[in-house]
């Protein structure tokens, strides 16, 4: 009998649901989605993050080029300020952000809008603005030098048509900067074309058909409904944008060869500047210290359009 009692009390109650043994299905797809994401954080560790650390630790060190170093502590900070070609550099580093991310706002959503109905025509539009961000930045800023060089450019044969006569495009302080922009708005502007694209193509039609019914105007449906709609698509363009204007990804390609940072630095961005002295005075210390600044000044500029944009809910009202 006492048998008997203990096979009953060592019996598993079957009222409690036996649990699975390892994971769960929730902890399966933390699992599964930290291994999607770990080759990718694994190469910016190593092609991003190592780099940095690297910088930062060199711009405390005087680098002659071959291989000596001698510690200066905040020494290459110090010569920052008082560096006039530094802060010259950060100027025209702003000035160009500042052209730049507004006119790439408003040709690519113009640009959006303008090819946004799907048929050949517009298919064939949409590839041929695509077309000059195919191609390498060093060929663009080559063939843009050979057309506005000055006499024999292609551009400046055709500005005594529309009475402008004896214009250096790239000789000239005054409008230097102005051709790169210009150029680097040609080159981008198709790029963020698709990127505006696929935020009109997530707007339900029903609402521009409600609004029709309402007797909406296009400006009210654009300004009441295409906008609005469009805050999580603006927010991405401006601040890629943005941070890639003040970090010069497309800048130095095309300044270097079409200006070298010339005439009279009037197009010398900061990563240009940073370029020449490490690689052509042997300023390797001094760059790196550069550098570091910049990316401050880069995680600045994206937490300040954080919050003036509360994380891309715009108000357009």
């Amino acid at each position: 009998m006492d048998t008997g009692m203990r096979r009953h009390q060592n019996k598993p109650d079957q009222s409690q649901p036996i649990r699975p043994k390892g994971l769960s299905a929730k902890h399966r797809e933390w699992v599964a989605g930290y291994l999607f994401v770990l080759p990718d954080a694994i190469g910016l560790l190593i092609f991003l993050g190592l780099p940095m650390a690297l910088s930062l630790v060199l711009a405390v060190f005087e680098v002659n080029g071959f291989g000596g170093y001698r510690f200066v502590g905040f020494a290459n900070f110090l010569r920052m300020g008082k560096d006039p070609l530094f802060w010259q550099a950060a100027r025209v580093t702003a000035l160009y952000a500042v052209l730049l991310v507004p006119l790439l706002y408003v040709c690519g959503l113009g640009l959006a809008l303008l090819v946004q109905k799907t048929n050949r025509f517009n298919a064939v539009m949409r590839a041929m603005f695509f077309a000059p961000h195919m191609v390498s930045l060093v060929v663009v800023a080559v063939v843009w030098q050979f057309m506005v060089v000055d006499k024999i450019g292609v551009i400046n044969k055709l500005t005594p048509l529309l009475g402008i006569s004896g214009v250096s495009f790239l000789g000239d302080p005054q409008f230097a900067l102005v051709t790169v922009v210009f150029v680097s708005l040609w080159f981008l502007m198709g790029f963020y074309m698709l990127i505006f694209l696929g935020g009109l193509q997530d707007i339900p039609k029903e609402y521009y058909e409600a609004a029709k019914i309402d007797g909406a105007t296009a400006y009210h449906c654009f300004w009441h409904i295409t906008l609005p709609l469009l805050k999580p698509t603006s927010f991405f363009v401006l601040m890629v944008s943005m941070v890639a204007a003040v970090a010069g990804a497309q800048a130095f390609d095309i300044i270097y060869v079409m200006t070298k940072g010339g005439p009279a630095n009037s197009t010398s961005v900061l990563i240009v500047y940073i370029y020449q002295q490490a690689f052509s005075f042997g300023a390797f210390g001094y760059a790196a210290a550069m550098s570091s600044v910049l990316v401050v000044v880069l995680m600045l500029v994206t937490a300040i359009f954080f919050v003036m944009t509360k994380g891309g809910r715009f108000n357009y009202d």
